[in-house]
C-alpha cells in the first residue's frame, strides 16, 4: 500500500509520496521492500496512486529485478478500495498487505501458516504497546478471534492494529463492496463478528513514519555504522563473488570446467586471512551456464570441489557455496536479488546480517548487499573504472588480497 500523501510529513518531506520519505539514505519503501524479501515474499504488487510517478521511476531503476505489477488508483479509493483493485491482480489464494509507510518485522511465516490452518479470511498482525495514545486497541478471544475495536485514547497497555495483514483475495472479492470505501471502517470494524477475522500479537520491531517524530526515529533506527575492519570478529559473516573475485573470468562468457578456473594471484593467502577473522566464509555466485546448458551442474560442483580442496590445503576454508543457475533475472536467488543471502541466514541462524560483508567485483553484487542488509566491498579486478566513492559501496579495493591484508 504505497499511495499515502503524507500530509503530516510535508514540512520533513515535500512533494513526496510517504513511502519515497528519505530513510537512513534510501527511500523508506527500500527498507520495507527487503525486509518483506528477508521473509521470503517474491512477488509484490505495489498499490499506487499519489504521484505514482515517482513510484513507478524509482522501482524501474532500483529494482529492476524486482517481479511485480502495478495497481493505479485514478482518484483516491480508500484503504479498502485500494486494496480491493490491487486484489484483482493477485494470483495467489492468499495475499499479505503491508503499508508502505510502516515497517512491521512479523514473522510472516508463522502469520500465515495461523491464517491457514483457521481457515481466516482475513488475520492481523496486532503490536503489543505500552503508554501510548496514537493508536486505537483490538481485542481478541482465547481462539484469537477479534472481538473489539476501541476507538483511539490514552492506553496503559494494548495491542494495536500494526498494519500487516494476511487476507483470503476471493473472500474479500467475494464481499461486493463498492468502489471507495475504508477497509478499516467497512471491512475489519463493521464484519469482524459474522466473518473469521483473527488477530495475532507479534512483538517485532515496528516504526511509523507518519509523524515528523517517528519518521526522525526512522533515521536512528535503520541507519548503520560506517564498516570498521578493525571490529571484525568470529561473529562477522563474509559473503564472496567467484568470478572476478577468486578466479580470472571469462568476459562475457562462463567458466565450463575445472581446466579454465584459474586462481588470481594470492587468492589462498587471502583465504587464509579471512578464514582467521571471520566465523562463517560463504561463496554466492550466479551461475548462468548452467541454466544456458553449456555446462552441467556437475562440472559446477567438480570445479567448486577442488577450489575448495586447493583453498582449505592453503590454510583457508569455505563453510559453504551458494550458486544460482536460473536464467531468469527476476529470479529471488539472482544477483543483485538477495535471495542467497538470506538462504545462508534460514541455514545458518546464529548468521547476524548486520555483521556480514559482500565482496564482490560489480555493481550487482554491491546492490545484492545493500538488498541483503549488509556491508560492500569492491574489488576492482575486471571493473577498475567504476566510480568511488558509490553509494552502494563501502569499501573499495583492487584485489581479494588487499582486502585480506587491510583486516
Amino acid at each position: 500500500m504505497a499511495g499515502g500523501l503524507g500530509t503530516r510529513l510535508k514540512e520533513a518531506v515535500p512533494d513526496l509520496p510517504k513511502c519515497m520519505a528519505p530513510v537512513a539514505g534510501r527511500p523508506f519503501l527500500f527498507h520495507v521492500i527487503n525486509y518483506l524479501r528477508s521473509e521470503g515474499v517474491e512477488q509484490f504488487i505495489f498499490s499506487l496512486g499519489y504521484k505514482h510517478e515517482i513510484i513507478e521511476e524509482y522501482l524501474q531503476s532500483h529494482f529492476p529485478t524486482l517481479s511485480y505489477q502495478l495497481s493505479i488508483e485514478d482518484e483516491p479509493l480508500g484503504t479498502g478500495g485500494a486494496i480491493q483493485l490491487a486484489c484483482t491482480k493477485a494470483t495467489s489464494k492468499d495475499v499479505i498487505v503491508v503499508n508502505g509507510d510502516t515497517l512491521f518485522k512479523v514473522d510472516l511465516h508463522a502469520a500465515a501458516q495461523f491464517h491457514i490452518n483457521n481457515l481466516a479470511e482475513c488475520t492481523l498482525v496486532l503490536k503489543p504497546m505500552t503508554d501510548f495514545d496514537r493508536y486505537g486497541v483490538v481485542e481478541t478471544n482465547e481462539d484469537k478471534l477479534v472481538t473489539s475495536f476501541k476507538e483511539k485514547q490514552h492506553y496503559t497497555q494494548g495491542n494495536i492494529n500494526g498494519g500487516v495483514y494476511i487476507l483470503n483475495v476471493s473472500k474479500l472479492l467475494d464481499e461486493e463492496f463498492p468502489v471507495k470505501f475504508s477497509f478499516e471502517k467497512d471491512y475489519l470494524e463493521k464484519y469482524f463478528t459474522q466473518r473469521r477475522i483473527y488477530g495475532i500479537s507479534q512483538d517485532g520491531y515496528f516504526i511509523d513514519i507518519g509523524i515528523p517524530a517517528d519518521f526522525q526515529q526512522a533515521q536512528k533506527d535503520l541507519g548503520k555504522p560506517g564498516l570498521d575492519l578493525s571490529g571484525i570478529d568470529f561473529g562477522w559473516t563474509i559473503l564472496i563473488d567467484r568470478d572476478g573475485v577468486i578466479n580470472h573470468e571469462k568476459k562475457e562468457d562462463y567458466i565450463l570446467n575445472w581446466k579454465e578456473f584459474r586462481f588470481y594471484d594470492g587468492i589462498k593467502e587471502a583465504f587464509q586471512i579471512i578464514s582467521n577473522r571471520f566465523g562463517k566464509v560463504i561463496i554466492v555466485s550466479n551461475q548462468r551456464g548452467v541454466g544456458r546448458h553449456l555446462m552441467s551442474e556437475g562440472d559446477l560442483h567438480l570445479i567448486h570441489e577442488n577450489m575448495t580442496s586447493e583453498i582449505e590445503a592453503a590454510g583457508g576454508r569455505i563453510g559453504h557455496i551458494y550458486y544460482c543457475t536460473s536464467t531468469d533475472n527476476k529470479h529471488p536467488n539472482r544477483k543483485p536479488n538477495p535471495g542467497m543471502a538470506f538462504q545462508a541466514k534460514k541455514d545458518y541462524p546464529e548468521i547476524d546480517l548486520s555483521k556480514c560483508i559482500m565482496v564482490g567485483n560489480k555493481l550487482s553484487d554491491m546492490l545484492f548487499a545493500r538488498n541483503a542488509g549488509v556491508y560492500s566491498v569492491f574489488v576492482a579486478t575486471t571493473n577498475p573504472d567504476t566510480a568511488f566513492p558509490h553509494p552502494d559501496i563501502d569499501l573499495r579495493f583492487n584485489s581479494l588480497i588487499d582486502f585480506a591484508k587491510s583486516l
